[in-house]
């Protein structure tokens, strides 16, 4: 990601480029086998910075679902590369966006729940939506909360940041969401029958 310092959006946005490379390090690299060759879906994938680094880890193809038109559009600044042809950013709810895909009969490899979780609501229903997709590998990149019990806190935040959660209906000016503790997700993905494999950062 040490492109990304000269993208004009990151010129006003505080990030930096060696956690960004960290995490590429934590959740991309180490699914480098996985990755190659797969149908990957990514889930609020904001300016397609994710979907970038699947299609260039050798991805076969990338669907980005994100629900800001405006960010979506920042993917054109990305450095031009003959994988980013392999990346179809679409525009809309995830919800709708992954119902759309199951009523297609789509299915993916690999799923990316990647900055969302700790951003919704309604996180069961989200990873029934994605077994229904029926992948090999979900990833999911979270904050968490370390109480021990099987228990979510919520809290409400501002749409308009653009690192939030987008509206729930129209003219909504705070969102509310959950954050869920370890515990709880390891109940969602029992009770979804999905294995799962903790990797501290």
């Amino acid at each position: 990601f040490d492109f990304i310092s000269d993208l004009p959006y990151y010129q006003d946005v505080d990030v930096s480029v060696p956690r960004m490379n960290a995490r590429y390090d934590a959740l991309i690299a180490p699914h480098a086998d996985e990755i190659a060759g797969a149908k990957v879906l990514d889930l609020a994938a904001h300016d397609g910075r994710w979907c970038y680094a699947f299609a260039g880890a050798g991805a076969a193809s990338v669907v980005g679902i994100e629900g800001r038109a405006d960010m979506v559009q920042k993917f054109a600044d990305f450095p031009e590369a003959e994988f980013a042809a392999r990346v179809d950013l679409r525009v809309g709810d995830l919800f709708d966006g992954m119902q759309a895909e199951i009523d297609r009969g789509e299915t993916y490899d690999i799923v990316s729940v990647f900055g969302i979780l700790y951003h919704v609501m309604d996180h069961f229903r989200l990873f029934q939506m994605v077994r229904k997709l029926k992948p090999k590998l979900v990833i999911v990149d979270s904050e968490f909360l370390l109480r021990p019990g099987p228990i979510m806190m919520l809290i409400s935040e501002r749409t308009s940041n653009v690192l939030n959660a987008i509206p729930q209906y129209e003219g909504q000016e705070r969102a509310l969401k959950a954050v869920c503790s370890f515990k709880a997700m390891d109940m969602m993905a029992e009770a979804l029958a999905y294995d799962i494999e903790w990797h501290d950062r």
